[in-house]
């Protein structure tokens, strides 16, 4: 096992540790390149460990061996009936592409994949995409046993099942005693943490060398502009670090920067679902040499809830929504207590409904907005923690009348319980006239697998008292603007050429899909692929440059310490 654990010089230096960043410096390492992954927080993973590591990836072999045909041609008309002109062709081409390759190469690696059956894609009545699902997979279960001082340093806690065992996989999210004592015993985990840890223990099998505490601050740049190196800040202070062959950035989004959502976002996000430390350092890197951007305005929206009095990675605690609002005897309101959607509808698509501005009062007209669930829910689906049947936790808006629920949160009552009415006659006639929930066969994927597939999955009347409402916020699992790259991620400067030495994947480079979340995993799915052509088009660059001995300045052109 190679070991360069305090090197001030690497061939290739990798920004970030979710599973862009580590697959990448897993990928540049296979190619015998000499790694140093450099992780601002203190707890490796990102974002990537909150997940549930599903991650999209069209036409793979899985879904053929299960008997689901899909094909190159089906993914990218998917891909293009969503598209509104903001997919690059080259981009969807390499990503669709390299899926084969990059499984294949994964079954060499201690991240092994496998099908989530069932899973439809989040469009699938479009041109090109799979109602039944195919091109949404999950990581096998990993032990965390061999990760050694590396075991207690992931972000999250221990989530020992598999998605296929939790509510939006159809499970119960709970497991049996003996089942989850036996996991706990051998250390086993699968989720976005089993991701995490099956990448890391590659990287340290190749002897990649992993560093927390780093924030990277400056890209360094030889005398031809050529990008070699990064200044860190450490909490012992500035710290330079050479790359002879590149730099990856992996860092993340940019939705923890209040001024960078201001200037950026095309809409408002409140309490990302994401890691604090996604505050946009790799986008700041990335401008300081000249990148082109792309894909600005857009993030992975997601619905989210307030958890009161808890804590996460630091900050507020969030839920995201949604078997709440999916299953049925549930609806959303705005602040004029009608519907504005189909609740049912993926949570990135849901963003569009949050951004509607009301051009006669200039104001967001779907903020706030209101999730309105009634006993029977309660009942039988549970709800935010409550298992089926039993309270509604104690910060639930509660009310024995749908007009003293409608006072509590707020809006009007007289529209509120028009609202209701209007809703149970459509339930009782078994279709939404109005945003036709439930006619998509995605819509109760997460609902009433007993009704599934079908309309009774996700409708049903909310008319038994008592009555609760949740505020839900505008939120995101992460950006999706920043660098524009080449299929091989590498970054592009305002004029179309590439800054040597300078690559991106994950959600820190303009995301290649756009504005489009093609299904579960839509996030994680272009990361894993373009992290792995980052990570081997960079060890390309080193096995270029190696023995160069040019000298390094700053990206302001100031000398770069040795």
């Amino acid at each position: 096992m190679r070991k360069y654990e305090e090197a001030d010089t690497y061939d290739i230096v990798v920004l970030g540790s979710g599973a862009a960043g580590l697959c990448a410096a897993l990928s540049a390492a296979r190619c015998g390149a000499r790694v140093g992954v450099f992780e601002k927080g203190e707890l490796l993973g990102g974002t990537t460990c909150l997940s549930s590591a599903v991650a999209w990836l069209p036409n793979n072999r899985y879904a053929s061996e299960a008997g689901i045909a899909d094909s190159r041609e089906q993914a990218l008309a998917y891909l293009e009936s969503l598209s509104h002109g903001m997919i690059l062709p080259e981009l969807a081409e390499a990503f669709v592409d390299t899926v084969p390759e990059l499984l294949d190469w994964l079954d060499t690696t201690p991240l092994k994949m496998r099908l989530v059956p069932g899973y439809p894609d989040y469009h699938p009545e479009r041109s090109g995409g799979l109602p039944s699902g195919g091109r949404s997979l999950e990581p096998e279960l990993f032990g965390f046993i061999d990760l050694g001082r590396w075991e207690d340093k992931l972000v999250g806690v221990p989530r020992r099942m598999t998605v296929g065992e939790t509510p939006i996989g159809g499970g119960t999210g709970h497991l049996e005693h003996e089942v989850l004592e036996e996991r706990e015993r051998d250390r086993v985990e699968g989720l976005g943490r089993g991701m995490v840890a099956a990448l890391l223990q590659g990287c340290l099998d190749e002897g990649v060398a992993v560093h927390t505490e780093h924030r990277g601050v400056r890209l360094l740049q030889d005398e031809s502009g050529r990008v070699n190196g990064v200044r860190f800040e450490t909490e012992t202070g500035s710290r330079d670090v050479n790359a002879r062959g590149g730099v990856v950035l992996a860092t993340g989004g940019f939705e923890w920067d209040s001024a960078l959502r201001r200037d950026f976002l095309r809409g408002p996000i409140e309490h990302p679902a994401t890691v604090p430390t996604s505050t946009g350092d790799g986008l700041r890197m990335a401008m300081r040499v000249g990148a082109q951007l792309g894909n600005m305005r857009e993030a992975w929206w997601a619905p989210v809830a307030v958890i009161p009095g808890r804590e996460a990675n630091g900050v507020q605690a969030v839920q995201l929504v949604h078997r709440e609002r999916t299953a049925p005897h549930s609806i959303m309101v705005n602040r004029l207590g009608r519907r504005f959607t189909n609740e049912a509808t993926n949570y990135n698509a849901l963003g569009g409904a949050f951004h509607q501005l009301d051009a006669h009062e200039f104001a967001y007209l779907n903020q706030p907005c209101w999730l309105i669930f009634d006993a029977d829910h309660l009942e039988k689906y549970g709800a935010f923690g409550a298992a089926p049947g039993t309270d509604a936790p104690e910060w639930v808006v509660r009310a024995d009348t749908a007009a003293d629920l409608a006072q509590r949160i707020d809006v009007p009552a007289d529209a509120l319980e028009a609202t209701l009415d209007k809703w149970n006659a459509d339930v009782a006639r078994g279709r939404d006239s109005e945003f036709l929930r439930g006619e998509s066969i995605y819509d109760g994927f997460v609902g009433d697998k007993s009704e599934y597939p079908g309309v009774g999955s996700t409708l049903g009347t909310v008319a038994r008292a008592p009555f609760y409402a949740v505020r839900i916020h505008s939120s995101t699992l992460g950006t999706k603007g920043g660098p524009r790259t080449d299929g091989d991620g590498a970054v592009l400067d305002v004029d179309d050429r590439v800054i040597e030495g300078l690559f991106a994947a994950g959600n820190v480079m303009a995301a290649p899909t756009g504005m489009v979340y093609g299904g579960a995993g839509g996030t994680l799915g272009p990361a894993l692929v373009f992290g792995y052509r980052a990570g081997r088009a960079a060890a390309r660059g080193a096995d270029r440059t190696l023995g160069s001995s040019s000298g390094s300045v700053d990206a302001l052109g100031e000398p770069a310490s040795a």
